[in-house]
């Protein structure tokens, strides 16, 4: 029940929480009794359900006891777990440049097991050159001294190992014909961009879609957003919505539901993946 999993705290957050809350629930216990059993409110179990807090192995077993749960080994599987979860991920060390709200983020790419995508002015993070990534960067941090847009890229690039390693996920990003077409960091940048896409989309893990523009509107009309999938039985889908100071992270059912729907149209109103290396050969002429 408690093997090892990919993508480091958050995930082992968020799989311990998710075995709190069903103990908590099959014993019929409110959220404010289990707060009071630990000398903390209740909105603090829910973040503890949630993953969203790091777990004191002595709050992990009062709670244990209080859910009536007294078999050795699985008490000690769980709070080895709860041990797990203050262990730092590889991104730790951009901490200095990683506001919070993305760390979740990326902990949670680490672990997926499939990423569906949707962008509508950027080529996705996991697909760009570094000089394409060195553009956006620029674009949201444009008084950023040097050293400091150069970590941000760096980590950009360091993500990206993820779609080479065992286990990798399967990346199936859509993207607006913009994306492709908009020359982000000058005609040079581009091109060479146009052609890393040619070469990622020869991975069997990448799926790359664009929606033309003569497709006019379509079911996304929203904004970008990305829906990450886990084989942990214990992990719930994921949207992933990003603002330009925070981030939104829907795991209701009924909200996941609503977005997978929206990238199942998506895909639908798309170009089909077969036709996308065509497209982009075709669009470099113009570059």
């Amino acid at each position: 029940m408690f093997g090892q999993h990919r993508g480091g705290p958050t995930v082992l957050r968020i799989v311990l929480g998710s075995q709190l809350r069903r103990l908590r629930e099959e014993r019929q216990i409110t959220c404010e009794e289990a707060g009071t059993a630990i000398r903390a409110s209740h909105s603090k179990i829910s973040r503890m359900e949630l993953g969203r807090v790091r777990f004191r192995r002595r709050d992990v077993a009062d709670l244990l006891t209080l859910y009536g749960l007294a078999e050795p080994d699985v008490r000690e599987a769980m709070l080895s777990l709860a041990d797990r979860t203050s262990a730092p991920g590889w991104w730790h060390s951009y901490s200095d440049i990683l506001p919070n709200w993305f760390e979740i983020y990326i902990g949670l790419e680490e672990a997926a097991s499939r990423i569906r995508t949707y962008e509508v002015q950027f080529v996705p993070g996991l697909l760009q050159t570094e000089d394409y990534a060195r553009a956006v960067t620029l674009l949201g941090h444009p008084t950023s001294p040097g050293h400091e847009v150069e970590r941000r890229v760096g980590l950009r690039m360091r993500r990206q190992s993820l779609l080479s390693a065992p286990q990798s996920p399967h990346l199936w990003a859509v993207v607006d014909e913009a994306v492709l077409r908009r020359p982000l960091g000058g005609g040079k940048v581009m091109r060479r961009q146009l052609e890393h896409l040619v070469e990622v989309t020869e991975l069997p893990n990448v799926t790359l879609q664009m929606v033309p523009f003569n497709r006019g509107g379509h079911a996304a009309a929203g904004g970008p957003f990305s829906i990450l999938r886990f084989a942990e039985r214990d992990l719930p889908d994921v949207v992933y919505l990003e603002q330009l100071t925070s981030a939104l992270y829907l795991d209701k059912r009924d909200d996941v539901d609503h977005y997978h729907m929206v990238m199942e149209r998506l895909c639908i109103d798309a170009q089909p993946a077969s036709e996308i290396r065509d497209t982009l050969h075709r669009i470099l002429r113009d570059f």
